[in-house]
């Protein structure tokens, strides 16, 4: 099975063995080595000096944490959204009861910083402004960089930040960019099954936490700041899923980020290459392309859903279709993580074999098999 989705990736086969080691008391001596070899490893991965926490949730879990450690009913709050997550990210803070204000843009596009400066000037009191730095549902990376420059540089507000399919596979500097909290989740470029979620917490991040009143338990990180001191989870987590961790982060950290980012890089563009030779175009502009997901436009007269069943029922390669508005509209390539040639060869070779039994005839110059 080829599974080229944004989520959960395939995971290479050491990694999966070392799932099978026994299990080990979560309180004693040697997970408590573990835990802090695998929150030192994080920490060079997020580019921080500041605290990284281990949930055992979702990316979802961790979007959560983010919200409710920070921030308080009624707090103002930008949404700066342009897909499904970001529109989550917002649904949870106003689930929390914050006043969110909800700052869309075209799906292909992503986000505008200048967008974002012109509400903060207007908007004097928000606090806080929530962002995906990798939307996944559009194939777009937003600006992040630019857009901590001005919620940081220019209105020291808040940040917190959807990277959930970003760290670990695109640059993003916690510490030097600003980012006050910062969300991921093992199912994405860290080549490991659903299961951890990830989570910076910066200095600024938890002076609002001594004023933050959301409801909180079980995400609760400062209940995750006493246990670490003490070599120890404050709940019972994934024991598999962290041995995992432990060796993927050496092999991430061997390679080098600078390697892992460029091989990401290499994956987009390659995919992105392979798709126009097919004739197919690309949903997202190019400009803020993905290099971790490629949406492609699903062509006109062209049925979506057969068109991704046939890809797995005669091929075994496993796309993921468009979310909410883009039901239907388009698909989705993924490439993070562990992802070789060889993998996208073969999706895109599938996929020559098969648009033309949905009607589409497209040029195979480019493709192999």
């Amino acid at each position: 099975m080829n599974l080229r989705i944004p989520g959960p990736i395939p995971v290479p086969d050491d990694i999966l063995e070392e799932m099978s080691r026994p299990m080990i008391n979560h309180r004693g001596p040697e997970f408590k080595e573990v835990l802090y070899r695998v929150t030192d490893g994080l920490k060079q991965v997020f580019e921080t000096e500041g605290d990284v926490y281990i949930l055992t949730t979702s990316g979802t879990g961790a979007m959560e944490a983010a919200i409710v450690n920070t921030l308080s009913p009624g707090d103002r709050v930008l949404c700066a959204s342009a897909g499904a997550f970001g529109e989550r990210f917002g649904l949870i803070a106003s689930t929390y009861g914050a006043d969110v204000t909800d700052l869309t843009f075209p799906l292909a596009g992503g986000v505008d910083p200048d967008a974002i400066r012109d509400a903060l000037k207007s908007g004097p009191d928000i606090k806080a402004v929530l962002v995906v730095h990798n939307e996944t549902s559009t194939g777009v990376t937003n600006p992040l960089q630019e857009i901590a420059g001005v919620v940081k540089g220019e209105f020291d507000r808040l940040l917190l930040v959807d990277g959930i399919s970003s760290v670990c596979s695109l640059p993003l500097s916690t510490d030097a960019w600003g980012c006050d909290v910062v969300a991921t989740a093992s199912q994405k470029g860290w080549m490991l099954p659903p299961g951890l979620a990830f989570i910076s917490f910066s200095e600024r991040a938890w002076q609002a936490h001594a004023d933050a009143a959301m409801p909180r338990y079980y995400l609760d990180v400062s209940m995750y700041k006493r246990y670490l001191e003490m070599g120890q989870p404050p709940y019972t987590p994934s024991v598999s899923v962290m041995f995992a961790l432990d060796l993927a982060l050496e092999k991430i950290l061997n390679e080098g980020m600078g390697s892992v980012f460029e091989r990401h890089a290499e994956a987009g563009a390659a995919t992105r290459s392979g798709v126009k030779k097919l004739g197919l175009t690309l949903f997202a502009d190019e400009v803020v392309a993905s290099n971790t997901v490629t949406a492609v436009n699903v062509p006109d007269g062209v049925d979506g859903t057969r068109l991704l069943g046939l890809m797995r029922e005669e091929h075994g390669v496993v796309l993921a279709g468009g979310q909410q508005s883009l039901s239907g509209k388009i698909f989705r390539i993924g490439h993070m993580g562990y992802t070789t040639s060889e993998d996208i060869d073969g999706a895109l070779a599938a996929l020559a074999e098969v648009l033309p039994k949905v009607s589409f005839a497209p040029s195979r110059v480019g493709v192999t098999g």
